[in-house]
């Protein structure tokens, strides 16, 4: 869970500046900005799932 937490947050630090640069520049991309950002933040919600998994397993 915590290793998965890390990934995402990292990826959401480099895609959500990356973002905002762009956003800057071309405002119209918002949309596909916010979804880059949404499929890295899904990094996280798989290590939750398998987290709880986990421990409903054992």
């Amino acid at each position: 869970m915590a290793g998965s937490s890390v990934a995402a947050g990292l990826a959401v630090a480099y895609t959500g500046a990356a973002a905002l640069a762009a956003l800057s520049e071309r405002p119209e991309l918002f949309g596909r900005a916010m979804v880059i950002v949404g499929l890295a933040e899904g990094i996280a919600i798989y290590g939750l799932i398998v987290a709880v998994m986990l421990i409903a397993k054992g």
